[in-house]
């Protein structure tokens, strides 16, 4: 888990500039004399802007958005309003996702980050070696057609190996897959509630019990059930088995 947050700084000097060059710090607000001040300013604005976005963008590289929108589906269908409260659950999508992106993300540092450090490897090629790792899961993980969409939307052919794939193409087309893959997962995970919600209604209508709201009832139902059927562990289970 601390090489994810070491491969998270490290992303954001990679796709910044080949060689910044911090200025010495000083309190002059004042314009910049020369175009090489300018160059410095805006390199040190380059970089202090990929670092704020380098954690969103490793993020969305990773499985963190099915899990979090599957989590959330989760406590809608079991109706019990903010229980698990919502920083417990994005913590738990965090945590998996440092799981399950560990592999990855060694081999990144491993191929990439920890050479360019060492001075072995310039910029380019540390850059290539530390995303194709996670290009080829990104890609393992995304549909065709919705790759497909985004070379038609640019009019580009199509790629005769991985390597020659964009990321600006690789990761919205990666990130509507997971949605998809998400809401397919969470209507699953609906139907069972469903039931239950529909045959605790009609036994109150039965009853004529037509002002007790249904949900008052079926909720401990739900959670029974949730628990008795060890819905966390079958649900974290089936969730990583889905990744490839």
């Amino acid at each position: 888990m601390v090489r994810l947050l070491v491969i998270l700084l490290a992303f954001a000097s990679l796709l910044g500039a080949e060689a910044v060059t911090i200025p010495t710090m000083n309190f002059n607000l004042a314009a910049p004399d020369t175009p090489k001040q300018l160059v410095s300013s805006l390199n040190v604005l380059v970089v202090l802007t990929l670092l704020f976005l380098a954690p969103s963008m490793v993020l969305v590289m990773t499985t963190f958005t099915r899990f979090i929108i599957v989590f959330g589906f989760l406590r809608q269908a079991l109706g019990t309003q903010q229980v698990p409260p919502t920083q417990l659950l994005v913590m738990l999508a965090m945590i998996l996702t440092f799981f399950v992106m560990e592999p990855v993300g060694t081999k990144a540092y491993e191929d990439g980050i920890k050479p360019y450090i060492a001075e072995k490897i310039g910029y380019e090629e540390a850059f290539d070696k530390a995303t194709l790792p996670f290009k080829n899961f990104m890609i393992r993980n995304t549909r065709e057609k919705d790759l497909a969409l985004f070379f038609r939307i640019r009019k580009m052919k199509n790629p005769q190996t991985v390597a020659a794939v964009p990321l600006s193409i690789v990761i919205p087309a990666f990130v509507i897959s997971e949605i998809k893959t998400a809401f397919e997962i969470g209507f699953l995970i609906f139907l069972p509630f469903l039931v239950i919600d529909m045959v605790v209604a009609s036994i109150l209508m039965s009853m004529g019990m037509m002002m007790l709201p249904p949900v008052m009832i079926s909720l401990p139902f739900k959670i029974l059930v949730f628990v008795l059927i060890d819905g966390w562990n079958l649900l974290i289970g089936n969730l990583i088995a889905s990744i490839k």
